[in-house]
């Protein structure tokens, strides 16, 4: 029976590396659009929606083991954190698709460039890498740099604020330059929200190594 939970386990830890690749997936596509000249909206909405399938999955998965296994103590904290972390990803990837959305009225303003969009896209595909390697290494060191690691991404949000500002502020009476800074701190926003989003999944990591989750 242990050897069939076991392998259950690491079935689980499967298929949350393949749900957290599709995350860092969704947040290229994402960033690609808003950086580059080609679209890749489709390919944000097509990733979404296999997080959102995977996630069904996944969860599937996890009710088979408490309701079959009846885990405790450390397996069940691990299993139940996992019913956590996938809302997370779940997130993640509306997160992305928002942003891909937002994308199409904005890609040919060229004052993007002058942004810290791409290094926040960078901060936030790195978070939620670290925090799912986390959980599959049962690593706790790792999962504390992703909690330290969202200052960086809130501080790069806060940067794109002020530089929106000042962007607004060198064509005050420009209408589309307003429509296009309100755009960008929704696009920031939503990958600070990503970044908060690995922070909890991190969290959560830590509460199935320690029991104690930190709030």
């Amino acid at each position: 029976m242990r050897n069939r939970f076991d392998e259950q386990l690491e079935q689980l830890n499967v298929e949350l590396i393949r749900m957290g690749a599709l995350c860092e997936d969704a947040i290229s596509y994402a960033s690609r659009t808003l950086m580059e000249n080609g679209d890749y909206s489709t390919e944000v909405y097509k990733t979404d929606h296999e997080i959102d399938q995977k996630e069904r999955e996944i969860e599937n998965l996890c009710m088979r083991l408490l309701l079959q296994q009846q885990p405790v103590a450390k397996d069940l904290r691990q299993v139940s954190s996992a019913l956590k972390m996938i809302s997370d990803m779940e997130r993640i990837g509306d997160q992305a698709s928002d942003i891909a959305e937002i994308c199409g009225y904005i890609q040919d303003r060229e004052a993007k460039s002058r942004l810290h969009i791409r290094d926040m896209a960078e901060a936030t595909m790195k978070m939620v890498t670290q925090s799912i390697d986390s959980f599959v290494k049962k690593d706790l060191n790792i999962a504390k740099e992703v909690v330290a690691y969202d200052d960086v991404v809130d501080d790069l949000f806060n940067k794109v604020k002020q530089e929106l500002i000042g962007l607004l502020g060198q064509q005050p009476t420009d209408s589309t330059m307003g429509e296009f800074c309100i755009d960008m701190l929704m696009i920031a926003k939503y990958f600070e929200r990503i970044g908060d989003h690995a922070t909890n999944i991190a969290e959560w990591v830590e509460y199935s190594i320690t029991g104690t989750h930190i709030e």
